[in-house]
């Protein structure tokens, strides 16, 4: 036997060890649980045979029966609500088999050589990682289109979505062998009954923890939550090493397959995780906020590390590899699914409707500079003329004050007006009721929790299989504060004005978002000079920029 196979069978004894231990626990559990009947039992028995007589063991006798059936009863309730709640469900894109054969044959291939029951479905995750999960459970099989089939035991492997845009077939192939071994261990009954016991804990606490609950309903979800906690803190220790070492039987099991290729392909999956990262808080978020979500996001992560590998002296080997097979390819239709994952990284993320509708559109990336970066400028730089309106701020000290200008601006904050705190504050409060009446997503600029949105609560939602808690479930950043807000404002009507007095133009940079393009090239030196008037009233520096660029700051600006 060879020191893989050595590992692997340690490994997985080991595992199975933890499982009995937590198996152990849900029977001392019941053991407790059954002690007042067996007490009971036995002082009935004694009682018949002529034993223990008396009025006093009378009543010994009638209070454990009653305690007896107290703690049955409870028992029951209890094991009923953990049995019934329903386990989280990652919200995912399926992927049936007939949209995908060859990666369906792929990932069978990979498991035969594995010698491993293959993965009973695929789905996509809008994320960098990929996993398998259990959904055979009624609940899930009732609630969620894509679940797996009634009655198969294999899990369902779950795919990071941006890996198969950027990794080659080979790659793929090569970081999904320890996720796809990881189905033996998950076919072992005690590992899976261990399995089973822990997610029905973990939801039952989550179902006691939902808000909404009336007091009749209320109490006994209560005090099953309450003994389900009891319960999974015994279990903690043992669950957690347990999946360590299903974990690390699988990758030793994995070892035998493209052993070569996996830490090329593990490169692949950090450069791809930090490309991704960029590109949703970069590029995807200002048009989140603007109402609009990008519809190829995976296809612009593909762009994005492209653009890394260019710029990164060290990354200049991994655009060799874009002459090779993607493993998109492996799709029928890999632009349904990239704008499937799209949305739903928009969900996930910032908390956008479930589907398009009024104010929440797709944009594709051509159309990204009008209609994202361009109107994103154009309505900051009118929200912040707004709030110079209700401030009483003159309009400008040009001849035709009925019109906005970037001088009135320059002349609030480096004068009178001060280092903006008046401003920043009043643009902060303009925001956030914007905000609160977009229901619909996230709001224009903080990205913060949305309320759903059209379709937001319908059964074939696959967010209402996660639970009841608000959108986003993953927000991107924190609220911006006044000062942040302020300056992106004043950057916005900068760049209004270079468009219309310069000749700029918007543009979209795959790493950094939205850009000004002057003479075709981009102008990332412009925040610095902002920042200067924004928090110490100094517009010098701002100012030597207008007039290298050529804008001309008393000019009027279209608005929207």
């Amino acid at each position: 036997m060879s020191g893989i196979d050595v590992g692997e069978e340690l490994g997985a004894r080991a595992a199975q060890a933890r499982a009995l231990s937590l198996l152990r626990i849900r029977s001392r559990a019941l053991a407790v649980a059954i002690l007042p009947a067996a007490v009971a039992v036995v002082l009935f028995a004694a009682g018949a045979q002529g034993h223990l007589a008396g009025p006093a063991w009378d009543t010994v006798r009638w209070t454990v029966l009653g305690v007896a059936v107290v703690v049955l009863l409870v028992t029951v309730l209890v094991a009923v609500s953990v049995a019934r709640a329903r386990p989280a469900m990652s919200p995912t894109v399926p992927v049936p088999e007939e949209g995908a054969p060859d990666l369906y044959r792929l990932v069978r291939d990979l498991a035969d050589r594995l010698d491993v029951p293959a993965p009973s479905a695929i789905a996509l995750t809008p994320d960098c990682d990929s996993w398998l999960e259990d959904r055979t459970h009624r609940a899930l099989r009732r609630g969620a289109v894509a679940a797996a089939e009634a009655g198969d035991a294999a899990p369902v492997l779950v795919i990071g979505s941006p890996f198969l845009w950027w990794m080659r077939v080979a790659e793929l192939r090569a970081v999904l062998a320890p996720v796809v071994a990881g189905t033996g261990p998950s076919a072992h009954p005690d590992i899976a009954a261990a399995r089973r016991f822990v997610r029905g804990l973990d939801a039952s606490i989550a179902d006691a923890a939902a808000p909404g609950r009336g007091a009749v309903r209320g109490a006994p979800l209560a005090f099953t939550g309450w003994v389900s906690r009891l319960l999974l803190r015994a279990c903690r220790d043992h669950a957690a090493e347990m999946e360590r070492c299903v974990a690390a039987a699988a990758s030793m099991r994995a070892q035998t397959v493209d052993h070569g290729l996996r830490i090329a392909a593990q490169e692949q999956v950090g450069l791809a995780y930090a490309g991704w990262d960029r590109l949703l808080t970069r590029v995807a978020l200002p048009a989140w906020r603007m109402g609009r979500w990008p519809s190829r996001l995976d296809a612009g992560v593909v762009s994005a590390l492209t653009e890394l590998s260019r710029r990164d002296r060290l990354a200049d080997g991994f655009a060799l590899r874009l002459g090779e097979r993607p493993a998109c390819d492996l799709l029928e239709e890999p632009g349904v699914a990239d704008e499937a994952a799209s949305l739903l990284a928009a969900r996930l993320f910032h908390g956008g409707p479930a589907e398009s509708g009024p104010g929440w559109a797709p944009v594709d990336w051509q159309q990204y500079p009008d209609e994202v970066v361009d109107r994103k400028w154009r309505t900051e730089a009118a929200r912040l003329h707004r709030v110079l309106d209700t401030m009483g701020v003159p309009r400008a000290s040009a001849a035709d004050p009925a019109v906005p200008t970037l001088a009135r601006v320059m002349e609030h904050l480096s004068g009178s007006g001060g280092p903006g705190e008046e401003l920043a504050a009043g643009i902060g409060a303009a925001v956030a009721r914007e905000e609160a009446a977009a229901p619909g997503h996230g709001g224009p600029e903080h990205g913060g929790p949305g309320h759903g949105g059209p379709g937001a609560g319908a059964a074939d939602d696959p967010l209402d299989l996660w639970g009841p808690g608000p959108l986003p479930l993953f927000p991107l950043q924190p609220p911006r504060t006044g000062t942040e807000l302020l300056a992106d404002h004043v950057a916005a009507m900068v760049c209004c004005a270079a468009v219309d007095t310069a000749g700029a133009a918007p543009g979209l940079d795959w790493l950094d978002g939205p850009a000004l393009l002057v003479g075709g090239e981009r102008r990332a030196d412009l925040a610095t000079p902002v920042l200067s008037l924004v928090e110490d009233g100094d517009p010098d520096p701002l100012l030597s920029w207008l007039a290298e660029v050529g804008v001309r700051s008393d000019k009027p600006v279209r608005l929207v």
